[in-house]
């Protein structure tokens, strides 16, 4: 441990984090473990002592007041990485750490930033002849302090000095670390957007599944606790089947009920998944699941809605399955289907964003990336990676070999959950999405002829045909004949 000075300690520092809550202090902490040298900056002076009280033997640590005395820490380039909370604050970091650092030196934003900020404020470090870098980190706590996933974006000069740093720190699979270059300026925080809206996904689909079995089977908390246990051990094997298992076992202390009980139904949310949906929309994206999963949350926070509505008609209930086992198997194969619809419509937008920025994003280097440290690692990422590795112009994730016989071969028990939560009256509208946006995908016609002959009817937005090329408008309010445009 090192405690510095005012003038300039005889050991640089090879990395700087500045913002010591929880997420910034476990990585400085990680990085330190991994034998750098971390210069420390906080605007509580006391976060960077209870650090250095708690945590200092763990690694040398440099201990700073000032942003000037911060920079002065540190080798050259200069590479600071900012853990605060995202917007304003994150602006206010960044220029005055700029207007204390010199041209080369790298600036890399490990927050939820959104995409098009970290656009904006990269343009506007390199006009300072700064390295802006939006890095996108997933693991939460434990992933911060033993090895997230991380997601940088950025020049690729900037890697070259950054990314050995990063990639020691980061989970590793197969011994591969999760953490690769994912592009220019804003593509690192664009993937981890998307990447948690998979998330919100995700946690809806296992919600639902958990809700089926409680609400439709009546099957007790710690049973539904057992069967995810077991389901950790197949195809669905993921950290999330794997916490919901720990999460659904918990009994409360106070009251010797399941701990799920008591807690308040109404869930939460950041934004990154909101942003997933607001993007998809301007890409013309269909995350159909991700937006049932966000509009879910929002709809659990409708508190004083939902209180008026207790006691509205739910119509005539059809019969609950009378096979627990065989129901819960065809729950089982529903959740995998729905999240294998998740992934793929993920990846499409990551798709459709790389071709809009011109990133290049490598989809087979997420799946890589995506296997360890962070919160959606699954074991049939490495499914993904072989799809791609594969075919790099797959069309859809459904249609690689493996996910479209895995989810072929579910899709009658896929159809039989979303009937029966229909008839008897539970919702589950990430199930019942994923279905739709298969069907859908399938279908060799859908009703958008019917749209498009409406649209020019009321607004002459005129529509093509399939028999012949060009584009045409019938004249409604006239003797209804056809004009090509």
């Amino acid at each position: 441990m090192t405690n510095s000075a005012s003038s300039s300690p005889a050991t640089k520092a090879q990395i700087g984090v500045t913002g010591l809550a929880v997420m910034g202090s476990n990585i400085a902490r990680n990085f330190a473990r991994h034998g750098y040298t971390v210069a420390l900056h906080n605007r509580s002076i006391a976060k960077t002592d209870a650090l250095i009280r708690d945590h200092g033997s763990e690694g040398a640590f440099i201990r700073t007041e000032s942003v000037a005395e911060f920079i002065d820490a540190l080798e050259k380039p200069r590479r600071v990485l900012i853990m605060v909370k995202a917007g304003d604050a994150t602006d206010a970091v960044i220029n005055e750490l700029a207007d204390a650092m010199e041209t080369g030196d790298i600036i890399i934003d490990g927050g939820n930033s959104l995409y098009t900020d970290t656009i904006r404020r990269e343009k506007a470090m390199a006009e300072r002849g700064l390295h802006f870098v939006g890095a996108g980190i997933s693991g939460g706590e434990e992933g911060a302090l033993n090895g997230p996933s991380i997601m940088p974006g950025g020049p690729v000069e900037s890697y070259k000095s950054l990314g050995p740093l990063l990639e020691s720190i980061s989970a590793h699979v197969d011994g591969e670390p999760c953490c690769t270059h994912i592009g220019p300026d804003g593509s690192g925080h664009f993937v981890k957007m998307v990447h948690n809206g998979i998330e919100y996904a995700d946690m809806q689909l296992i919600g639902e599944a958990y809700d089926l079995m409680r609400r439709v089977l009546d099957m007790p908390v710690a049973d539904i606790a057992k069967v995810f246990d077991g389901w950790n051990s197949g195809d669905l094997e993921s950290y999330l089947v794997e916490i919901t298992a720990q999460v659904l076992a918990q009994v409360d202390t106070a009251t010797g009920t399941p701990l799920v009980d008591v807690i308040v139904d109404a869930a939460g949310q950041k934004g990154t998944g909101r942003w997933t949906v607001k993007s998809a929309l301007d890409l013309g994206i269909p995350t159909t699941g991700i937006a049932e999963a966000v509009f879910a949350r929002a709809l659990s926070s409708a508190t004083d809605q939902r209180a008026a509505a207790q006691g509205l008609a739910g119509g005539t209930p059809g019969a609950a399955p009378t096979d627990t086992a065989a129901f819960t198997d065809d729950i089982r194969a529903a959740l995998y289907a729905s999240k294998v619809v998740a992934y793929a419509q993920g990846f499409d937008q990551i798709a459709a964003g790389s071709k809009e920025y011109g990133w290049n994003v490598d989809p087979g280097a997420l799946a890589t990336i995506w296997r360890g440290g962070c919160i959606i690692r699954a074991q049939f990422l490495n499914r993904i990676r072989e799809a791609y590795a594969e075919n790099p112009d797959l069309p859809s994730l459904l249609l690689a070999p493996y996910f479209r016989e895995a989810v072929e071969s579910g899709v009658d028990a896929w159809r039989r959950v979303v009937a029966t939560a229909a008839t008897v009256g539970v919702p589950v509208p990430a199930f019942a999405s994923s279905l739709s946006y298969y069907d859908a995908l399938r279908s060799e016609r859908l009703p958008a002829a019917l749209t498009q002959g409406l649209r020019d009817y009321f607004g002459a937005h005129t529509y093509q045909r399939t028999d012949k090329p060009g584009t045409f408008h019938t004249l409604w309010s006239g003797d209804r004949s056809e004009v090509e445009q």
